[in-house]
């Protein structure tokens, strides 16, 4: 039986970006998914502000929604984006860690759907959402 939960781990630590972003997968399995990514001053979009940029997020949220779908049930194989909406809805709290969760809800026979969030510490408001469509590929 195929482990689809170390894959996702292995592919997840094996991209070069995600291991510049510092991303840590935290929690994995039946289709969801949590990473962190800490704060990181090199990851700041703005000087003035100390906000993180929208791109580090896009990434986070990105690369969680991947491993939401790897580790669905239903879900054979890799996987990789075909559309993914970011809906941004405040910045990033300077300083803060921030943890993408995201949820595969459902799959077709090509393609699976995902929602995902993003937040800092404050956990009652949210920094981005996102939905999106990813490739649902064999073995």
């Amino acid at each position: 039986m195929v482990d689809k939960v170390a894959i996702a781990r292995r592919f997840i630590e094996a991209i070069p970006h995600a291991r510049a972003l510092e991303l840590e997968l935290t929690t994995i399995g039946d289709g969801e998914a949590a990473i962190t990514m800490p704060y990181n001053t090199e990851l700041v979009g703005d000087p003035r502000t100390g906000v993180i940029h929208g791109g580090a997020v896009f990434t986070a949220l990105d690369t969680c929604c991947g491993a939401a779908v790897m580790s669905h049930p239903s879900a054979p194989g890799g996987t990789a984006t075909i559309d993914l909406r970011i809906d941004y809805m405040r910045a990033a709290t300077p300083g803060q860690s921030i943890t993408a969760r995201a949820t595969c809800y459902h799959i077709t026979r090509n393609v699976a759907f995902v929602r995902a969030t993003a937040m800092d510490e404050d956990q009652d408001l949210l920094v981005a959402t996102a939905s999106g469509a990813f490739t649902v590929e064999g073995l």
